[in-house]
């Protein structure tokens, strides 16, 4: 199993990266049109991995995360409209949910498809304005035998996005360091900085690490797929904790003003750790998992 990207990914990366700073500041429904032009959504689990660290390190307001992953279960199989998800039985902090075009409903003999028009879903007002997330009721379609089922790819998205944000939010407050003036020199110069700093980095890389060995492990369809997709999350929530606390306390309570970009990041990252369980969730499910065996 090779944790390196070869050329191509190498070149799919920074192609993604120029492509989104072209892109900065457009309606959605332009990016949502430029990412299925240039195939985006049809890319395989680790080139699909690097297309959403990117976006998410754009704080990127379209449908793509869960159309991509949300819906493993029938990947590929893409509605023309806006995204979709798949529901997880009890049908609640559905992403993008309330604007679909199709919904996959996870059942015990497998995933069976809806028009999102005739799937209930009500917006939830969060912290984060910029994310969709719905309750969903689906008791009027007689769909029979629902049951919780998280795609492995889903878990290894919202990491690898949650990884996005955490790294636009340690870029942000390193820019910010560098610049503030405390006693006549920059605070990034101080000890104490440098260690938080430090500290964000080496949580990224981790939690970066785990999620890139997830979607490799989903590509190859390793049996360890399972177990590396929660680690991912588990990680990334970690990384999110430490890097919100230290890029908060760093950056100051302008940070986290409307005014600033910082606190679309740190919005971002701490909603990837919540949606579909946080970090202390999937530690325990690993813990489960090494009592049983």
């Amino acid at each position: 199993m090779d944790l390196e990207f070869d050329d191509e990914q190498r070149l799919l990366q920074e192609s993604v990266r120029e492509t989104l700073g072209k892109l900065r500041g457009r309606p959605e429904d332009e990016l949502w049109a430029a990412y299925r032009k240039l195939g985006w959504t049809e890319a395989p689990p680790v080139e699909l991995a690097i297309i959403l660290e990117e976006l998410g390190h754009a704080a990127d307001p379209t449908p793509f995360l869960a159309s991509t992953t949300w819906f493993a279960p029938l990947a590929g199989r893409l509605p023309d409209g806006a995204g979709t998800a798949v529901l997880d039985g009890a049908g609640r902090f559905v992403l993008d949910a309330d604007r679909a075009g199709e919904i996959a409903l996870a059942t015990a003999g497998g995933a069976v498809v809806v028009d999102g028009a005739r799937v209930r879903a009500e917006r939830l007002a969060t912290f984060d304005p910029t994310r969709h997330v719905a309750h969903v009721d689906v008791a009027a379609l007689g769909v029979p035998d629902l049951v919780p089922a998280v795609p492995d790819l889903a878990l290894a998205g919202l990491a690898i996005s949650t990884v996005g944000s955490c790294r636009r939010i340690l870029e942000l407050v390193v820019a910010h360091v560098k610049q503030r003036v405390q006693f006549g020199v920059p605070i990034g110069s101080f000890q104490a900085v440098k260690h938080r700093a430090a500290d964000m980095h080496v949580a990224i890389e981790r939690a970066r690490a785990l999620a890139y060995f997830a979607a490799l492990a989903i590509a190859e369809d390793d049996p360890r797929r399972g177990r590396a997709a929660v680690m991912a999350k588990a990680a990334a929530g970690e990384c999110q904790r430490l890097v919100f606390q230290s890029g908060f306390h760093l950056f100051g309570a302008m940070g986290f003003t409307w005014e600033n970009e910082l606190q679309i990041h740190l919005k971002r990252a701490m909603a990837g750790d919540l949606l579909l369980g946080t970090a202390a969730v999937h530690r325990r499910a690993l813990l489960d998992e090494e009592a049983a065996l």
